[in-house]
Formats: C-alpha cells, sequence, structure tokens
C-alpha cells in the first residue's frame, strides 16, 4: 500500500491525514460531517491512489456513525481504540501535545507501521447488522426496563408496602400487566382500600388475567386492607402522583422490550445462520439473536475458535513476569456476548446432559460456578465456532461423547 488514511472523528467536523508508506504527510483537511464532507474526502482519496481495486485503508476512532457506514462499504475500516491511540501519539511527542490534526496522523501512521496487528470492521451481510441493532436495542430496552423497576419498587417501599407485599410472590412482581393497572387506578395506599371486588375483577380482565379472577380479586381485597404503616394524607398523595410518573417510565420500558424482542427475532428467523444458532441447547430466537449481533456472519473475522473465545471473554489470559505466572479471566471483552453466554451457559445445564456433566467435572475440579459456566461457555462457543463454518447443526453426541468406561483391574 502507497497511502495510509487516518480520521480524527467529532460530532459535527472530522480531520482528515493522509500519510505515505514512509509516513510522510500528503493531504490534510477539515470536512463536515454530511455528504458534501464524505464526496470531499473520497476525491481527497482519489487524488492519492485510491480505486474501487485497491482501495486506501483508513483509521477511526469509532465503529460507529453514518461516516463509518458509508466508508466500510468496499474498505477496510479499522476501529482504533482512543486509549491505544493515546500510547501512539507518545511515540512521536512526550511533551503531552494533542490536536485534532495530529490525532489524524497518528491514526494514519497505525495503520502505516502496524496494520497487520489491527482488525478491520468485518463485513457482515446486511441482515447481520440489522440483528445487530435490534438485538442490542432490546437488550438496552432491558436494561431500562431494571431500571425503572427498580426505581419504582424503592419509591413504593417508603409509602407503598403493602402493594408489593400483595404482589411478591407472583413471577415478575409489580412488572406484571394485572400489578401495573391497580397500580395505575389506585396509586394510593388509601385509594386501594377502597376498590371493590367488581373494580378489581375489572382491572384484571383488562390487564389481560382470564382465569382465576375471581379468587385473585378477593385475595388482593383483603391484602390492600391490612394494616401497614401510612404516610401522612397529603404527603401519601403527593407520592402516589410520583409513583403514576414513575409506573409511566415502566411502561414503556415493559413496551419497548417487547416490541424490539419480537422485531430481533422476526428478523433473526430470517437469517441463513439462525437453524444451525438455534440447534445449541440453551439457545432460544432471543439469545442466538444476541450471539449473533456479537459474531455477526463474516466468516473470516475469526480465524479459528480461540480468537472468539478470547472476544466474548470465555478464553482466560496468562499473564507472567519473571517468576511470576497467573492465569485469570479476561476483563476486557464483548460484555454483550458474555452476559449471552452466561444465559445461554445456564441454560444448557438443563436442556444437555453432556454440558451439566461437563459443569459438573469442573466444579468437582474445583473451578466456582461463573467459572465452571465461563470454562462450559467457550466449549459450546468453539462448536458454534466449527458448525457455522462447515455448515453443520449441533450434535450431542459429538459435542460431548460420553466417557470410556474404566477397564476393571486385573
Amino acid at each position: 500500500m502507497n497511502a495510509f488514511c487516518g480520521i480524527d472523528w467529532a460530532e459535527d467536523h472530522h480531520d482528515i491525514a493522509v500519510v505515505d508508506r514512509d509516513g510522510g504527510l500528503l493531504a490534510r483537511a477539515r470536512i463536515s460531517d454530511d455528504a458534501a464532507g464524505l464526496a470531499r474526502l473520497l476525491e481527497l482519496l482519489a487524488g492519492h491512489g485510491d480505486s474501487a481495486g485497491d482501495p486506501i485503508p483508513v483509521a477511526i476512532e469509532t465503529p460507529r456513525g453514518l461516516l463509518v457506514a458509508c466508508l466500510r462499504a468496499g474498505r477496510d475500516v479499522y476501529p482504533v481504540n482512543p486509549m491505544a491511540v493515546a500510547r501512539y501519539r507518545d511515540r512521536h511527542s512526550v511533551a503531552g501535545r494533542k490536536s485534532d490534526h495530529g490525532d489524524a496522523v497518528v491514526l494514519a501512521n497505525i495503520l502505516r507501521t502496524d496494520l497487520h496487528a489491527h482488525r478491520p470492521l468485518p463485513a457482515d451481510s446486511e441482515l447481520a447488522q440489522a440483528i445487530a441493532v435490534l438485538a442490542r436495542a432490546q437488550q438496552d430496552a432491558v436494561w431500562d426496563r431494571v431500571a425503572a423497576h427498580n426505581k419504582l419498587r424503592s419509591h413504593l417501599r417508603e409509602y407503598y408496602p403493602g402493594f408489593l407485599a400483595a404482589f411478591a410472590a407472583a413471577k415478575g412482581g409489580i412488572t406484571r400487566p394485572e400489578a401495573r393497572a391497580i397500580l395505575a387506578a389506585a396509586p394510593a395506599p388509601g385509594d386501594a382500600a377502597k376498590l371493590t371486588p367488581a373494580q378489581l375483577r375489572a382491572l384484571l380482565r383488562k390487564a389481560g388475567r382470564s382465569r382465576g379472577i375471581d379468587a385473585e380479586a378477593q385475595r388482593l381485597r383483603e391484602a390492600f386492607r391490612a394494616g401497614q404503616m401510612r404516610q401522612p394524607p397529603l404527603v401519601e398523595q403527593a407520592m402516589g402522583r410520583q409513583a403514576l410518573a414513575l409506573l409511566r417510565q415502566l411502561g414503556a420500558a415493559c413496551a419497548s422490550a417487547d416490541d424490539l424482542e419480537a422485531a430481533a427475532i422476526e428478523s433473526f428467523n430470517q437469517h441463513p445462520d439462525a437453524g444451525i444458532i438455534t440447534s445449541f441447547p440453551g439457545l432460544g430466537p432471543l439469545t442466538g439473536a444476541r450471539v449473533l449481533a456479537e459474531i455477526g456472519d463474516d466468516r473470516s473475522r475469526f480465524t479459528d475458535a480461540k480468537g472468539l473465545k478470547a472476544y466474548a471473554g470465555a478464553a482466560p489470559i496468562t499473564r507472567a513476569s519473571g517468576k511470576t505466572r497467573s492465569v485469570t479471566r479476561r476483563h476486557v471483552k464483548n460484555n454483550r456476548l458474555a452476559q449471552a453466554g452466561y444465559i445461554w451457559a445456564f441454560s444448557a445445564l438443563t436442556a444437555s446432559p453432556g454440558a451439566r456433566a461437563h459443569y459438573d467435572r469442573r466444579r468437582d475440579a474445583g473451578d466456582r460456578h461463573a467459572a465452571a459456566e465461563r470454562n462450559l461457555f467457550g466449549r459450546l462457543l468453539g462448536c458454534l465456532h466449527h458448525c457455522l463454518a462447515t455448515g453443520h447443526h449441533y450434535d450431542e453426541t459429538v459435542v460431548f461423547p460420553a466417557r470410556a468406561a474404566t477397564p476393571a483391574a486385573a
């Protein structure tokens, strides 16, 4: 390659630097973050040898955004962690000097000197990229739902403990539709105590309940009329208004999570790899969509299973210096994939006898629960890499073959 491009990204403009193979600066510019800026960048690159058959590689500090989406179509785009850029900057100046143009030059020189040590953005299909957007958004919505639930629960503990007690044993607790419907109708203990059985039955039906309505209405009526500590009346009413505001946030988070879940599953089921991924024990459509979102469908991204395991945090890391040597878990990893892997491995314990036996062997060998699950996740992830590369579905007898019987002593 005769030229390398570095882009220092900003919100409304970007600094561009192009260097040659000897590090000489060929061009520099500042472009706007719009179509005109992109056209100017492509014109600048074309003036220094860029072509469809031999595109100039680009280094930038972010893997997202419209500029990256446009550039990655037909060329290699290398996202470089800003912390790594700061270390490279020290190679050129120890005085702490920094500028946008200087960072663009540093990024271009990173490709010039260490192109082999950096990985370009994967060439995932359009469908895989869409699944990644939906799966990550659904995961964010789940986190928002948990945060909204915790805020509302903490607030209810301050003035309305009877409501929490009424739904403590129910799956989902106060996130259940009937709980949210009743809280919306009776946001304070005094309001709940006035609800009649007929009103409770109507609220339960409105929330979608169809069985055991009479018994549930009677149970809730008794729970709401049980004695409990109360705030002063005006304070109680004010806290009820606050609870309604928090309830609206929880309702929006629940609706968003459900809508995005349906969209992610629908898109995932259209992907050619969906059948292979869901053939693994413990991987349903939603968890499978999260796994596919993080590993993509570019087969050249991970040359072997070891790289994929390291990316997911399932492979241990060794630190050695002199006589000191330690093997620990990885802290730098794809956290979304690692979380999906925890759910995957935990579900596989009941769905696969071989996975359960593997987990038990690791526990008997001294691993804690998290370490044993991480080891199982690594085993399953390696098998997934092989199956995706070969087009085979999961086979329990191949992944976890029966252990040979120990011959009897003579």
